[in-house]
C-alpha cells in the first residue's frame, strides 16, 4: 500500500477524475452521434438507446481510476460528485457537437426528426388536428439551440442517476478508526 493512501490525503480528486473522464466519455459520445449521422441510424431509438452505454462505461472506469488512487477507496459522495461532473463535461462536449452538427454540417437532419414524429404519430391513430398541434410544439423544440440546451440538460440528469445507482455498487468507505 502507499504512503498518500495510509495517510489518507487523496492523490485525485472528484473534480479532476470528472473533467478528465468527462472529456473522455463526451469524445466517445461525438464519436458515437457521428456514426449514427452518418449511417442514417439517428432515427432509430434502439440504436441510440444504446448510446446510453458510452456514460455507464465512462462512470465506471472513472470510478475505478479514482479508487485505484486512492489506495482503493470511495465513498458514496465522491462517486455522486465525480459521475456528475463526468457528465456535465460529457454533455456540454456532446452538446456542443450536436449544435454545430446540426446548425453548419448537417440541418436537413432536423428536418428529418420531424418527419419521423410525425409518421410515429400517424401510426398511432392521432387525428390531423392533434398533429398538427403536436408539431407545432414540436418545432420550438427541435432547433439547434434547443437540441444544445435539452442535450445538457439531459446529459447531466441521465449521469446523476447513473451515478447514484454506480456509485452505491462501487463505493469503499475507508474504516473510521484505523
Amino acid at each position: 500500500m502507499n504512503e498518500r493512501a495510509i495517510m489518507h490525503e487523496p492523490t485525485v480528486t472528484p473534480a479532476s477524475i470528472g473533467v478528465r473522464y468527462g472529456i473522455m466519455t463526451g469524445f466517445a459520445s461525438v464519436i458515437f452521434s457521428l456514426i449514427l449521422y452518418l449511417t442514417g441510424l439517428h432515427l432509430n431509438k434502439g440504436v441510440t438507446y444504446l448510446g446510453t452505454i458510452i456514460p455507464i462505461v465512462g462512470i465506471i472506469f472513472a470510478y475505478r481510476h479514482y479508487k485505484k488512487e486512492n489506495g482503493g477507496f470511495m465513498s458514496y459522495g465522491q462517486g455522486l460528485g465525480t459521475g456528475t461532473i463526468l457528465a456535465t463535461v460529457s454533455g456540454v462536449l456532446s452538446g456542443i457537437f450536436t449544435y454545430i452538427y446540426l446548425k453548419f454540417i448537417d440541418s436537413n437532419i432536423i428536418e428529418q426528426i420531424r418527419n419521423a414524429s410525425i409518421e410515429e404519430m400517424e401510426n398511432k391513430g392521432m387525428s390531423d388536428e392533434q398533429i398538427e398541434q403536436a408539431t407545432s410544439m414540436t418545432e420550438k423544440f427541435t432547433t439547434p439551440e434547443m437540441m444544445f440546451l435539452f442535450g445538457i440538460v439531459g446529459a447531466v440528469i441521465l449521469g446523476f442517476i447513473l451515478s447514484l445507482i454506480i456509485a452505491a455498487i462501487m463505493k469503499r468507505s475507508q474504516p473510521e478508526f484505523e
